[in-house]
């Protein structure tokens, strides 16, 4: 789990845009598949040993429709979202 504060401040290094942190996977059950998700460049940003790699060479990009999926699941899951 990432500290608030870390989530905080926390943006795309791409867009500068903020951060929708799914802490435990988009199936909500295992803390090892948590990442993170930038809906305005639809990067998907995986977490290791609990250490966010912010690289955008790193990142997943996912398709739009998997964006718009991802968004989703987050209202689903009762995530914040950004704003």
């Amino acid at each position: 789990m990432l500290p608030a504060d870390l989530l905080s401040i926390l943006v795309c290094p791409k867009t500068k845009q903020p951060l929708i942190y799914f802490p435990r996977g988009e199936s909500d059950q295992d803390e090892d598949q948590a990442f993170l998700f930038c809906p305005a460049s639809s990067l998907r940003y995986r977490i290791d040993a609990g250490v966010p790699v912010m690289l955008v060479d790193e990142a997943n990009a996912v398709p739009a429709e998997t964006a718009a999926h991802l968004v989703a699941r987050a209202t689903q899951l009762g995530l914040p979202l950004p704003t």
